[in-house]
């Protein structure tokens, strides 16, 4: 859950999202090498009088032209790597459909008959004391933990996006089309999220909250909302 002080990413709970979030360290990591760099050479320019000849220089200008290349190929690979395994899906365990509506979500899970509901956002007025306002849903998303489960995301009427941070998903639910993603969380714990695009007056009330049981827990309750 992020607060209003966090600076950096939350908490990643899946495996996709720690991969992100080791991307977005590379990644600094490299910009910060670029800037130092680029500072140093402007400090020197300011305080050193240079003697290269700036006409004729093969070394420095394949140096600049190879040092870039060389930098686009370290940020390249492992986003290549990051981008097949978010769309990679292999034997889910569990098959959920999200559908978008104005606004809120109606969830279908596909493996179970007639296991269907809505999700609406609880007004503050009827919020239950210490939980989070605009955040909390009356039905949540019950999913089994370290079980890769597959979504598919649409929507009834406009662009809606099914987005949780901590999971490290944002995919956008199109009317007409069907979109899917993958998720594998590693720990038991609740997981909010919002929708992401910009869908209409109340599109920021439109949240997300999945609930990582274990199995067993899983089980007993898709066995009674079913039942």
């Amino acid at each position: 859950m992020a607060n209003h002080l966090q600076l950096g990413f939350q908490d990643a709970s899946s495996p996709i999202m720690e991969e992100l979030v080791e991307f977005h360290d590379h990644a600094l990591m490299v910009a910060l090498a670029i800037c130092s760099l680029v500072l140093y050479i402007l400090t020197l320019m300011l305080t050193e009088k240079l003697s290269t000849n700036t006409v004729d220089a093969q070394e420095i200008e394949l140096i600049w032209t190879i040092l870039p290349a060389i930098v686009l190929i370290l940020l390249a690979l492992p986003s290549l790597q990051i981008l097949y395994m978010m769309d990679e899906i292999n034997e889910p365990d569990l098959t959920l459909k999200a559908i978008g509506h104005q606004w809120y979500w109606t969830y279908e899970y596909t493996d179970f008959k007639d296991l269907a509901f809505d999700s609406y956002m609880i007004p503050s007025t009827e919020l239950p004391s210490g939980h989070f306002r605009l955040l909390e849903v009356d039905h949540r998303v019950i999913i089994p933990m370290e079980s890769p489960v597959r979504i598919i995301v649409t929507a009834s009427d406009v662009l809606h996006s099914w987005a949780i941070p901590s999971l490290g998903v944002k995919t956008d639910a199109i009317p007409g089309r069907l979109n899917q993603t993958s998720i594998v969380t590693t720990r038991p714990g609740i997981y909010y999220g919002q929708c992401s695009e910009i869908c209409g007056a109340n599109h920021s009330y439109m949240p997300i909250v999945v609930e990582s049981t274990p199995l067993s827990l899983f089980e007993n309750w898709s066995s009674l909302l079913s039942s």
